[in-house]
């Protein structure tokens, strides 16, 4: 066994994220910035594939987006509220780590293996965020998902996908804790 880290247990057993709407200026910088990234990936990555890139969304490019996801959801006959919705995702924030999926053939390692590891860069910019004191939350909405909106406002290449919209800033209110899973009822033991 290795050296125990109850901070560390006590920061993840606690942890919580924050509502985007409840994230503000300022946001961190580049240099800020750096080592919540290198630690988001540091995430499994079975082959070291990379099968993910990041892209940092910053205002100008959260207002074109907002501008885009409002005319991909007329297009699409969208309701107005969720249009609206689709929106705001970019037109209120401050800082949006993008996390790309980007699977790469391969003979052994699965596609899903591949998508699984994109969604630990998720989880793991998400809490590096928040041990850094930032409020950060992981968000997609329906405009991640059209894949118009993604060729033309992200780029993404045939077969790239968005895991993750990180939202990240500076949290106006502590956000109280939610029912957790019971591991009661989640968790099996099979001892043979």
């Amino acid at each position: 066994m290795t050296q125990t880290q109850p901070a560390v247990m006590d920061f993840l057993l606690a942890r919580r994220s924050h509502p985007a709407r409840t994230l503000a200026l300022p946001v961190p910088d580049r240099a800020a910035l750096a080592p919540i990234l290198r630690a988001g990936l540091r995430t499994p990555d079975h082959g070291k594939l990379e099968p993910w890139r990041l892209m940092v969304l910053a205002r100008p490019a959260l207002e074109r987006l907002a501008g885009l996801a409002a005319e991909r959801g007329a297009a699409l006959g969208l309701e107005a509220a969720r249009i609206d919705k689709g929106v705001r995702q970019y037109a209120e924030a401050h800082l949006v780590v993008a996390v790309i999926a980007v699977p790469r053939p391969h003979a052994t390692i699965p596609p899903i293996e591949q998508q699984l590891s994109a969604g630990a860069v998720c989880l793991s910019l998400v809490n590096a965020a928040l041990a850094s004191g930032w409020g950060a939350v992981w968000l997609t909405g329906w405009a991640a998902h059209d894949p118009v909106f993604c060729a033309r406002g992200l780029d993404l290449a045939e077969g790239e996908f968005v895991a993750g919209m990180i939202h990240i800033g500076t949290p106006t209110t502590q956000p109280g804790d939610r029912p957790r899973p019971d591991p009661e009822a989640t968790v099996t033991w099979v001892e043979r």
